[in-house]
């Protein structure tokens, strides 16, 4: 009976660790599935949220705003934080689905809190660049429009510091520590300035900082006409500015208009690309006659025309050789042509004939 009922335990014994792992082995399969899937998928979300914050000029707006300037000794820019918020924030998931498939468990229960938590870290880092851009850029403006002024650099560095001071308290709003950081920090703060001014006006810095505010005031009452010009002579450039980028939209729309040219009608012997003085207009010569031919341009002796033309000598003798490179005259009788190199002429008669070289100082 014992023997028999001893061999009963341990076969059930046996039975219900085979069991066990029958049924763990494919939870484990499946933890290891999920983790190596996640673990790929935190790697592209990484790679893909370091690409989009470069492309929409996120690492630029973050230089602007003074934050790399914190982050210059770290290993990582604000951009590389985000990125591996992302990586980390997809693989705590991971592990959230992972140990999900071995039922309810302690560790799921944490898992769920911080991957409820990491997309406020996620928001509150952006709330915080953005406004650290935002109080840069209003100190620069702050600051260039009262240069003139004795206290316009301080003015815009109040202005930065509570823009950077709404920042960081919505920042720690946002990531549940509002209430628990920021009021104390807050009451602080003001207990301090409050103590300060109470113990220094009451121990005898009553008349200096009376004079103070005294020179502060007459100061301030004496820039009060400067700080207007300046804010006219700001708003008069910003005027002038959209004027001219108004009339170069208007000049890009309407288009401008092409000067006379080479498409353009010209009246004959005008300059310009459409026309050209002589290409088969009218000039006149120095002895006073008008040419007309194609390619005809006066000469310094006298009126050259091109082909059909003539030519007027210095004599002021008139030379055809229409037709030919010495063709015949024309039925007024024999025309000279003195020589090319001196010496000796060249007649034509009225028909045409050419009588050779002769002396030149015979005139037929």
């Amino acid at each position: 009976m014992n023997s028999s009922s001893l061999a009963i335990d341990i076969q059930g014994g046996l039975s219900d660790a085979w069991s066990s792992v029958a049924t763990f082995v494919p939870k484990l399969a499946g933890f290891l599935v999920i983790l190596v899937v996640g673990w790929l998928v935190a790697k592209v979300v990484a790679k893909l949220v370091s690409r989009i914050l470069h492309r929409i000029g996120f690492d630029r707006m973050v230089e602007r705003g003074g934050i790399n300037r914190m982050l210059e000794n770290s290993n990582y820019d604000a951009v590389d934080i985000l990125a591996k918020l992302a990586y980390y924030t997809i693989l705590l998931i991971t592990l959230q689905l992972g140990f999900g498939a071995f039922g309810p468990n302690p560790v799921s229960d944490m898992l769920n809190g911080i991957v409820a938590w990491l997309p406020r870290a996620f928001v509150a880092i952006v709330i915080v660049c953005i406004a650290g851009a935002i109080a840069s850029a209003v100190k620069d403006l702050v600051s260039n429009m009262l240069s003139g002024l004795e206290y316009g650099r301080m003015l815009g560095r109040v202005a930065a510091v509570f823009i950077w001071g709404i920042g960081i308290i919505a920042a720690l709003n946002q990531i549940g520590v509002g209430t628990s950081v920021t009021m104390p920090i807050l009451i602080t703060v003001l207990a301090t300035i409050g103590g300060v001014l109470v113990v220094g006006f009451g121990g005898g810095l009553v008349r200096p900082m009376q004079q103070r505010w005294d020179r502060w005031l007459n100061s301030i009452e004496g820039e009060m006409p400067e700080l207007k010009g300046h804010a006219q002579a700001y708003q008069r450039g910003r005027e002038d500015a959209a004027r001219q980028r108004e009339a170069a939209r208007q000049r890009s729309t309407s288009g401008q208009q092409m000067p006379p040219g080479k498409w353009a009608d010209q009246p004959v012997g005008a300059s310009g690309y459409g026309a050209q003085p002589g290409y088969g207009g009218a000039q006149p010569s120095s002895g006073g006659s008008e040419q007309r031919g194609y390619g005809g341009q006066s000469g310094q002796g006298g009126g050259q025309s091109g082909y059909g033309g003539g030519q007027m000598g210095s004599g002021g003798e008139r030379m055809d050789y229409s037709g030919g490179q010495y063709g015949g005259g024309d039925a007024s009788g024999w025309h000279r042509q003195d020589p090319p190199m001196g010496g000796r002429g060249r007649y034509s008669g009225p028909a045409g004939g050419d009588t050779g070289w002769d002396d030149p100082s015979v005139d037929r």
